[in-house]
């Protein structure tokens, strides 16, 4: 049951992307650093992982949240981009 709510949540992602990036007809760069307007969701995640969420006092900062990362996220909700502090 878990793996099928996995699979569901996965594709819902997947197919969210891909038709923002159609919608805008705009493309983001795949593994091999080439333009394509359907990205795979698991090489996105990757894209993610080294992202990471600094405080100090009461600041928080985003480190890692490069050029190409900000353009990924343009492409989901505002949920995605406020989580990475974008909103």
């Amino acid at each position: 049951m878990v793996m099928g709510l996995y699979l569901l949540v996965y594709s819902l992602g997947h197919r969210a992307l891909r038709q923002s990036l159609k919608l805008g007809s705009q493309t983001i760069q795949n593994q091999l650093g080439k333009p394509t307007a359907n990205p795979n969701l698991g090489w996105v995640f990757q894209c993610f992982m080294s992202i990471h969420l600094l405080m100090f006092a009461f600041l928080k900062q985003m480190s890692n949240l490069s050029e190409q990362r900000c353009w990924i996220l343009q492409f989901f909700g505002a949920p995605c981009r406020k989580y990475y502090l974008l909103c």
